[in-house]
């Protein structure tokens, strides 16, 4: 059966409630109901992970405190260009979206918000986030933005999504711009912090990201997405997230050496590092006793790697301070 067939089957055993609402159109859907529908396409949960790499950073290049209106004009910036960014996502994937059980409430799934609206929403924050960037931070940050918002959208969505199991390895590369923008927001330059930090945030995607695959890969596999976890067995997934988790842990502690951090850096590099390898072998243990079900635990690595990235970058924001 073709795609498109799956999808119109899908469609059908949809429950009624979802298929009236969808048929209603947005324009009969309550005002404030739309405006939560707008702000759900600019996915905000994964957009504070941005910031998170985003702000530590200028306090690393600032080696203090950055100039806070610089800071928030930055925090905006990049907020508007990351949901533009998941905007077009959504509007690419809205096929597939529809017959995922994860993404079934999505806005234009629903029909809260209708496709045409969605690609004019998408390409309007693009827009203002660039000019904002541009005329408030540096042309230098505006162009990374704009920059990372085509990565996600055409090498990511439209190119690698659906045809190879390494796409969230080089489409996370979108995910580790935010790095680099808040170090050129800061110095108009960039320089080898960034770069490392960019590395830490590459190698740190895909063992962020293959957990959660595993939870939901049935659900991938329906769709025809060949996320690693749907195409290889969970001996080889977690065989890799072992290998790039080791990768991601040698990297973060290249700031030291290269002068940019002391030691309260390293000492929670080193602390945070170790418990998320011991996470990773334990979850590669499991999948070698070839436990399925909640009885892999798979969720563990993926809820302790947000801990993980939250607790190093604010160790790169605190550590000018203490050195």
């Amino acid at each position: 059966m073709s795609l498109s067939g799956v999808c119109v089957t899908a469609v059908e055993s949809r429950p009624a409630a979802l298929l009236d609402g969808a048929s209603q159109g947005p324009a009969h859907r309550p005002f404030g109901a739309r405006v939560k529908a707008f702000v759900a396409l600019t996915k905000p949960r994964i957009i504070e992970l941005l910031l998170i790499t985003t702000v530590p950073v200028m306090f690393l290049a600032q080696q203090g405190v950055p100039d806070l209106r610089l800071v928030l004009l930055t925090c905006v910036g990049g907020y508007l260009s990351a949901g533009g960014a998941n905007a077009l996502n959504m509007y690419i994937d809205r096929d597939i979206d529809a017959l995922m059980d994860r993404t079934s409430q999505r806005p234009l799934v629903t029909g809260m918000v209708s496709p045409a609206e969605c690609l004019v929403f998408g390409i309007t924050l693009a827009v203002v986030s660039t000019l904002l960037f541009g005329f408030t931070v540096n042309w230098l940050s505006a162009w990374l933005s704009l920059g990372a918002l085509l990565f996600y959208v055409v090498v990511y969505t439209m190119l690698l999504k659906r045809r190879t199991s390494q796409n969230i390895v080089w489409g996370g590369i979108a995910g580790c711009m935010p790095v680099l923008i808040g170090w050129s927001a800061v110095t108009n330059s960039l320089s080898w912090a960034p770069v490392v930090l960019f590395l830490v945030i590459f190698f740190w995607t895909p063992p962020h990201y293959w957990p959660l695959s595993m939870k939901v890969k049935d659900d991938y596999a329906r769709v025809g997405v060949p996320m690693l976890p749907v195409i290889a067995s969970n001996k080889v997934v977690a065989r890799q997230i072992v290998l790039y988790s080791w990768v991601m842990v040698a990297v973060s502690l290249l700031l030291t050496p290269l002068g940019y951090t002391g030691w309260f850096y390293t000492a929670v590099a080193l602390a945070a590092g170790g418990w998320w390898l011991w996470e990773a072998h334990a979850l590669q243990n499991r999948a070698k006793a070839e436990v399925t079900g909640g009885k892999l635990k798979e969720m563990r690595l993926f809820h302790w790697s947000i801990t993980y990235v939250s607790l190093l970058f604010v160790a790169v924001a605190v550590d000018p301070f203490l050195r």
